[in-house]
């Protein structure tokens, strides 16, 4: 049985809606009240709004590098979505905890917190960190501002366990990931009169299939990683819009795609290439009209893990789970732990992202049960 403690906890932190598009200082708020109570103080790092934060907190030696427990604290919506059950409140069937973030990534959080009483009465050779972000879910945003407060602390973490769904394997690497917007603007006239304007609609699809080209050579020729289910990288387009009306050409056309690179593709290079072939398009695109054009945004970037080197930090993980290394087809805050703080970071958390951004979310109570017991191997390590 998972404790009263955890699922105590965790029922109140699915009853926060912490949707990425909305604040998560009333759930900080829970989160900083409790662990005052047990004696350990918060800190808080804001957005330039101030409507979101991050949290971090150190307990045990502070002049020591200690092992900094990660997880973000905001969720992807329910809007949209057939739920059958509340997604806001906890509730269990059959050995399943549902609501929205049980597997994304609350269950975590709330198996860290409830350590927190345990650890604050042993006397830890070791520090625990605490670091919980906002909008990890549209592009880990918000852990930005946090790195650039944890740059200054005069002792870094020695070890950084992001706690995302893994179903308690050890991870080591994933991919990183570059997302853009292209906007293409055409001319726009009576379809009758076709060749006298500029039909963004067609050019988008010409980039589209550049796209789904690039997608394919990565496939047959890579760059190709070893372990991961899906070892090269991926060229994805995922949204498009363009258009008005079928007899008239179309004016405007965006479209979204997105770049999951392994470590030894670079993500900037693709970009590049592309970049070039949509100016030879833009040029195309002028000799007809002069006000036309391609423009590329980009939306969210993060880096890719590999800690594969590390075999200190990977067996002291492993020797939490007692479990072997794995591997996910999805990114997480640890490439920016480990390249702008250079801290060894691996994933290892309780859940699968198969239940994970779904209706009826939920996690099974022997994940949470693992958890735990991950959490009182690392209070042993730690205070032993």
């Amino acid at each position: 049985m998972a404790s009263t403690l955890t699922l105590e906890i965790l029922n109140r932190l699915i009853g926060f809606d912490t949707t990425s598009a909305k604040s998560n200082l009333e759930l900080l708020a829970y989160v900083r009240q409790y662990l005052a109570d047990c004696g350990v103080e918060s800190h808080l790092v804001f957005n330039d709004e101030q409507s979101k934060a991050n949290l971090y907190a150190t307990i045990g030696p502070v002049d020591k590098p200690g092992i900094m427990l990660s997880g973000h604290t905001d969720t992807v919506p329910v809007a949209g979505q057939n739920w059958s059950k509340n997604p806001y409140q906890l509730s269990e069937d059959n050995g399943r905890y549902y609501g929205r973030g049980t597997t994304d990534m609350k269950a975590f959080l709330a198996v860290v917190l409830a350590a927190v009483p345990a650890l604050c009465q042993r006397e830890l050779h070791t520090p625990i960190h605490l670091a919980f972000s906002y909008d990890e879910e549209i592009g880990c945003i918000g852990v930005r501002r946090l790195i650039e407060t944890m740059q200054g602390h005069p002792v870094k973490p020695a070890i950084c366990i992001i706690g995302e769904p893994t179903l308690m394997q050890v991870v080591t690497s994933h991919k990183g990931k570059l997302a853009a917007r292209v906007s293409v603007r055409g001319k726009e006239c009576h379809s009758g009169m076709a060749p006298h304007g500029v039909n963004a609609v067609n050019y988008a699809a010409r980039l589209v299939c550049w796209l789904e080209n690039l997608a394919g050579e990565k496939a047959r020729q890579g760059p190709f990683e070893e372990g991961g289910e899906i070892p090269y990288s991926t060229v994805h387009t995922g949204t498009i819009s363009g258009g008005t009306a079928l007899n008239i050409v179309p004016k405007l056309c965006s479209f979204d795609f997105e770049i999951r690179n392994v470590a030894a593709d670079d993500p900037q290079q693709m970009l590049s290439e592309f970049s070039a072939y949509a100016a030879e398009l833009s040029r195309e695109m002028q000799q007809t009209y002069s006000d036309t054009g391609i423009d590329i945004a980009v939306l969210t970037e993060y880096p890719g893990l590999k800690t594969t080197d590390d075999l200190a930090a990977i067996e002291f993980v492993k020797s939490l789970t007692h479990g072997e290394t794995g591997s996910i087809n999805f990114g997480t805050e640890g490439g920016l732990f480990s390249r702008e703080l250079n801290v060894a970071t691996l994933v290892c958390g309780p859940g699968s992202m198969e239940q994970g951004h779904k209706p009826d979310e939920y996690i099974h109570v022997d994940q949470i049960e693992r958890c735990e017991r991950f959490m009182l191997n690392l209070i042993a390590k730690v205070s032993g």
